[in-house]
């Protein structure tokens, strides 16, 4: 069967078989040893009153007491002897008796309910004849209402279980053909609205990769295409120049500028990969940024520039040692990149109740506000003959949000007049 709603029914339907079956079972196991021995002692009794009713008044003692057993039943009672002749009327009931060597029985016998119960010596016979058996039909209301719980129990089996698996399975397909906004609106708390969430989480990712993939394959084809071209050129200058080596200086440029992208590149591709190829640790902050400071401190010579570093907090966090130090690494390298001569770089270390702030500032010119959000994309450059000069791909801020985000935390930017300040929060 591939209808789930129809393996529903089918199993709800032989879960109520079985349990009509084995209520059947019971119902007969407790009538054998408790409801019938009770009715065999009351038939026991009453042949016993009939007894005594013909040895104090003969025929006309029973029919007396017959009579009122009748109008207390409802049944048709009578006092038989050893050949099963009723000892009022001497009609023949023989044909109501088991066959020897029964004593008693209880059931239906010619569509009549008939009880039979013999004296321990044998010489009488209590005989009660019901009335004819009841018609199976006038138990039809009870099957159809039998059959419309079930109808029901269905119908809302349909409604909470299958009917948002089917949501769920339409959504899935939906995705599957390309719709990579596809989500379920599916807000429940049980097993199903779990799946549905997991669902909502897996195409979140996916799409997001997606999207990013495409987008870092055309920025790749874009920012190829230029130092190939120029590459392209200064072959053709080497060959015609009368100073080749001038020509050559610039294809090593554009050959370390595309050496510098593939690494870049690479890095981003991995930051976007498996989030638990983290290699998280308790990392003291203090120690981690003042090693990235004074990896920088020889790249500031040249410029005259001097990085400033003060830990107003010595606060540890639970992170990726070498990822977060890339991190803060990238952000002093961007500053220098764009810090004037002869001027300062602010590293701030602090701490409020809720998060550990890494904060870098330079004096440089700034980025335009539309552009403080646009600086953390791949590529994205605010000068591009700058850019170019420097030897930047556009990559480095990008790469400093994407290890923040894998950490749980926060970048932002904001311009200081003078200078750009870049500030990562990480949870304590």
């Amino acid at each position: 069967m591939k209808s789930l709603y129809l393996k529903i029914a089918v199993t709800m339907l032989a879960a109520l078989s079985l349990s009509l079956w084995a209520f059947t079972l019971i119902s007969a196991q407790l009538e054998r040893e408790f409801i019938n021995p009770v009715f065999e002692s009351m038939d026991q009794l009453e042949l016993e009153s009939a007894q005594a009713a013909w040895q104090r008044g003969g025929p006309a003692a029973v029919a007396v007491y017959m009579g009122h057993l009748d109008s207390m039943f409802g049944h048709s009672h009578y006092l038989l002897d050893s050949s099963g002749i009723d000892v009022v009327s001497g009609a023949n009931q023989a044909g109501f008796l088991p066959h020897a060597p029964a004593g008693l029985s209880r059931g239906f016998v010619g569509g009549r309910f008939i009880v039979t119960h013999r004296s321990a010596d044998g010489r009488w016979w209590f005989l009660s004849v019901g009335p004819q058996q009841p018609n199976r039909w006038e138990l039809s209301p009870y099957y159809f209402l039998v059959i419309g719980v079930t109808a029901i129990l269905c119908l809302l089996a349909a409604l909470f279980v299958v009917m948002p698996i089917r949501n769920v399975t339409a959504t899935v397909e939906r995705f599957g053909q390309g719709d990579l906004s596809a989500r379920t609106s599916l807000r429940r708390r049980d097993e199903i609205g779990s799946l549905a969430q997991s669902f909502n989480a897996m195409a979140e990712r996916i799409e997001r990769h997606m999207v990013s993939e495409r987008r870092l394959l055309e920025d790749i084809s874009h920012e190829l295409r230029s130092p190939l071209a120029r590459m392209k050129l200064a072959v053709k200058l080497a060959r015609t120049s009368t100073d080749p080596g001038a020509a050559l200086d610039r294809v090593d440029r554009e050959v370390n500028r595309i050496a510098a992208l593939t690494a870049e590149i690479a890095e981003v591709t991995r930051l976007e990969g498996d989030p638990q190829l983290l290699k998280s640790e308790s990392v003291n902050l203090r120690e981690l940024v003042q090693e990235a400071v004074n990896d920088c401190c020889g790249e500031v010579e040249p410029r005259e520039c001097n990085i400033r570093f003060d830990a107003q907090s010595g606060g540890n966090s639970f992170c990726d040692k070498a990822l977060l130090r890339r991190a803060v690494e990238n952000l002093l390298r961007n500053a220098i990149r764009y810090s004037p001569e002869n001027a300062s770089i602010d590293v701030l270390l602090a701490q409020d109740n809720r998060n550990l702030r890494i904060a870098v500032r330079d004096y440089g010119p700034g980025v335009p506000d539309q552009s403080l959000l646009q600086i953390f994309e791949p590529f994205f450059r605010v000068d591009e003959a700058r850019e170019m000069d420097s030897g930047g791909v556009g990559l480095g801020l990008s790469i400093v949000k994407r290890i923040v985000l894998l950490h749980q935390g926060t970048v932002t930017a904001h311009n200081a007049d003078p200078g750009l300040r870049v500030e990562i929060a990480l949870p304590r």
